[in-house]
């Protein structure tokens, strides 16, 4: 079914809130208002919220080490989000997790990652929990192109096959792992073409058209939620910026012409799906652009909410600590 204006409008929001929050947090960095490695999700923003678009609340979703725009994509507190970044109490760790650690249960995030591939076999363990609970319920789990040179991307591929776990396997190929191109570390840039080997649809989608994401990972999790199995989706995307951020953005060895190419008006996912909302009469400029001024005035509360709480007490340093 087609989505109505609610809901076009509201996926749009959040394709303006990731990337306005992250734009912001890189600004924030470089003034070392906020401290802790950075990774930008600018120019991929049409993956996280077409995929989780297609999911219920109580589906579950695991993230990577560039998880804000899964965060936000499944319903997460940007107030939350921005204190975990300050390092303060009011944030989803407590102020000691920083960005790659970001969850929220409530809203089916398991968590971001910093291991290559570290949350594929968390979602695995999802998808199985979903299969025993049998309600119905899918997990997702969001990966780049780098993690299938992981022995986790095969191991957890194979299991969630061979036992019909109602999983989808979505790969952000941002065309680059830190500093490599694909073309550079895979004989066979199509990563779709791992999924007959493990008994699985292998789909590649445009991941910068949020409707195209959105109809792929819509007909994934119906197959999943029938019990047919999990589905590898390989969504071909841009990273805008530097692959992280610490105390000085990463210098970018990327051709020009290559950036310049992804970010033109017509492969800018936001872009893209702002002149299909004016295009086809759905929104008004006016109405676009008072979307993105709550998404700025939302976005000024937040850093205000993260600067009015307090950094965490030295003595609960190991508070929350599974093991010493």
């Amino acid at each position: 079914m087609a989505p109505g204006k609610t809901e076009l409008v509201d996926m749009f929001g959040k394709m303006v809130m990731i990337r306005e929050f992250d734009q912001l947090a890189v600004e924030l960095r470089k003034k070392r208002r906020i401290h802790g490695a950075l990774h930008p999700y600018v120019g991929e923003e049409a993956v996280a919220v077409g995929a989780c678009s297609a999911l219920r609340t109580t589906d579950r979703i695991t993230s990577t080490h560039r998880g804000h725009g899964h965060c936000i994509a499944k319903g997460a507190d940007i107030n939350r989000m921005m204190a975990e970044l300050f390092g303060r109490v009011d944030g989803y760790c407590k102020g000691k997790g920083g960005s790659m650690h970001i969850a929220d249960f409530a809203v089916g995030m398991l968590g971001a990652n910093g291991i290559v591939a570290g949350g594929m076999p968390i979602a695995c363990g999802a998808a199985l929990a979903a299969q025993l609970e049998d309600a119905g319920g899918v997990a997702a789990c969001f990966f780049g192109d780098g993690a299938t040179g992981e022995g986790e991307f095969h191991e957890t591929l194979n299991i969630a096959s061979l036992w019909k776990l109602p999983l989808i396997f979505i790969c952000e190929n941002n065309r680059y792992g830190a500093g490599n191109a694909v073309e550079s570390v895979r004989v066979v840039a199509d990563i779709s073409m791992h999924a007959p080997a493990y008994g699985m649809p292998g789909v590649t989608v445009d991941g910068n058209d949020v409707l195209a994401v959105r109809d792929a990972t819509r007909e994934a999790v119906e197959r999943a939620r029938r019990g047919a199995g999990p589905t590898l989706l390989h969504c071909q995307t841009f990273r805008w910026l530097f692959h992280a951020m610490r105390d000085e953005p990463q210098p970018d060895t990327r051709p020009a012409e290559l950036l310049a190419a992804w970010r033109s008006r017509d492969r800018d996912p936001v872009m893209r799906f702002e002149d299909y909302l004016t295009g086809h009469a759905i929104v008004t400029a006016a109405e676009v652009q008072a979307i993105r001024d709550r998404v700025n005035r939302d976005l000024a509360a937040a850093v205000d909410f993260a600067e009015a709480s307090p950094y965490p007490d030295p003595k609960d340093l190991l508070v929350d600590m599974f093991a010493e």
